[in-house]
């Protein structure tokens, strides 16, 4: 799974994030490269979902 694939299961719109927050996405990408989802996902839980509250993609 890619880190593109990855915002998409979790409705979040990756242009808007990438463009509003460059840095926080960069850092993101890299470091879902070097983990499993579900451990990126455990680690960023709270943040996912406030990312996804300001980028939800439609």
């Amino acid at each position: 799974m890619t880190f593109e694939e990855y915002l998409v299961s979790k409705k979040i719109d990756k242009q808007q994030f990438e463009q509003q927050e460059p840095g926080r996405y960069a850092s993101w990408k890299a470091e879902f490269e070097q983990l499993h989802p579900e451990s990126f996902t455990t680690q960023k839980k709270f943040l996912i979902n406030e990312v996804r509250r300001k980028y939800l993609a439609r």
